[in-house]
């Protein structure tokens, strides 16, 4: 972590956040389409990830079947669509709708331990069409570990890399057919591919990085089945991240995108933290992943191609301290106000805001996890950004915002929207 905030910065961070309020509050519900930007004082970026639409939805139907001796809750068979239509409608248990402007989908889409299927791609298709004040193209995406079509699979023999992932999740419209995305409807043009792209917001630039869990095993997950939980980039895609990150204009904003954290950023996220032992030495699912493939980086962006540990986003921020302003992921599972060592959702590190924003699932890990998603509130002209949490049930707390999760982020330049 970094050094305690500093007096005059707690100053600030408590002045930003009364000026935060005003905008948010009157930019609630209010269709994004509808504000120019010469009017639009604030940028809502909602970010979601891990929504597994087969294993919820199959644990859902399980559920309201009687499968599991206790009472079924209320069913959430529809973890993507329930909260988008949250976001625009509100809840069914007093949730308030929001606005926001685009979203990042941090991926993991899929559910199951096996090769992704077309029937789980048509459902992601269906729960998107909910949308009713937004486009499709408002979202902007990245594969996470469960969304990869593993290497040596029968299934994927003849197809493009990742086939699935870009045949119906598709961040840069390469099958509108199959997709429904069209890349000539995104509000800001992607520059890239499905592995890895960049757009930008105002003077926000988006560095988004998909997970590479269709390499061999085991860095990538086994043909044979199993989720490989440790996360995985190319070198090609690290070197792309920095040239774009050494590139960038002296006013810019940078965010990057990715389905896992850093190592020893957040929750969860440090060597075995996601996995437990037995006590004859081998590993077992734990807290918040399974042992398959490399333990020791289960919850966190272990592979460098097929170096493990590699840590070389962990190397280049500690030798460029604010090189970049946020980092925000998903994959580990768990509720909003857990902390393990120390290491809570939401934290500073080498000058770099971390935020891991899952889950919208509530079923696909090993124990029930309380949906949840973040909302971040840019202001013109104001280095300080509003971070709120989303409850997309009441089986933690209240439907909707959660007070006791809410930060204030420091950037080290003001949002623009030119």
């Amino acid at each position: 972590m970094d050094d305690p905030i500093s007096p005059a910065r707690r100053t600030l961070l408590k002045a930003g956040a009364a000026t935060l309020a005003t905008p948010v509050a009157a930019a609630i519900a209010q269709p994004a389409a509808a504000v120019g930007h010469e009017e639009a004082k604030s940028f809502d970026l909602w970010v979601i990830s891990d929504q597994h639409v087969g294993t919820d939805k199959a644990a859902s139907e399980g559920i309201q079947h009687g499968l599991v001796g206790f009472r079924p809750p209320p069913v959430r068979a529809e973890s993507l669509a329930t909260a988008l239509r949250q976001s625009e409608e509100g809840g069914a248990f007093g949730g308030l709708s929001f606005n926001w402007d685009i979203a990042l989908n941090l991926g993991d889409y899929a559910g199951f331990w096996d090769a992704p299927e077309d029937e789980q791609g048509r459902e992601v298709v269906r729960q998107y069409s909910v949308l009713k004040k937004h486009r499709r193209e408002q979202v902007y995406n990245i594969a996470g570990n469960h969304d990869a079509s593993p290497h040596g699979h029968p299934a994927n023999e003849g197809k493009e890399t990742n086939w699935w992932f870009r045949k119906w999740c598709d961040p840069v419209g390469e099958h509108t057919e199959t997709s429904g995305v069209d890349p000539n409807k995104r509000p800001y043009p992607i520059d890239g591919t499905w592995e890895r792209y960049t757009f930008k917001v105002g003077n926000i630039r988006f560095l988004m990085m998909g997970d590479r869990n269709d390499l061999p095993y085991p860095v990538g997950r086994r043909a044979s089945g199993g989720a490989s939980p440790a996360g995985a980039v190319t070198p090609e895609t690290f070197a792309w991240w920095t040239s774009h990150v050494e590139s960038a204009g002296k006013d810019e904003i940078i965010i990057t995108g990715a389905h896992h954290m850093l190592r020893e950023t957040t929750v969860g996220s440090g060597d075995y933290e996601g996995v437990s032992r037995n006590p004859d030495g081998t590993f077992r699912s734990g807290r918040y992943h399974g042992p398959d493939g490399a333990p020791e980086g289960a919850s966190y962006l272990y592979f460098l191609g097929d170096k493990p540990k590699a840590q070389a986003f962990e190397n280049y921020l500690a030798a460029h301290p604010g090189a970049i302003d946020l980092w925000v992921g998903g994959h580990t599972h768990t509720h909003p106000d857990d902390v393990l060592n120390g290491r809570s959702h939401v934290e500073r590190k080498w000058g770099v805001n971390f935020v891991n924003c899952a889950q919208l699932s509530k079923f696909h890990s090993y124990v029930t996890c309380p949906p949840m998603s973040r909302h971040f509130t840019f202001t013109e002209g104001s280095r300080l950004v509003r971070v709120r949490c989303y409850l997309h049930d009441d089986t933690h707390a209240a439907e909707g915002w959660y007070p006791p999760a809410e930060r204030v982020l420091e950037f080290s330049k003001p949002f623009y929207w030119s």
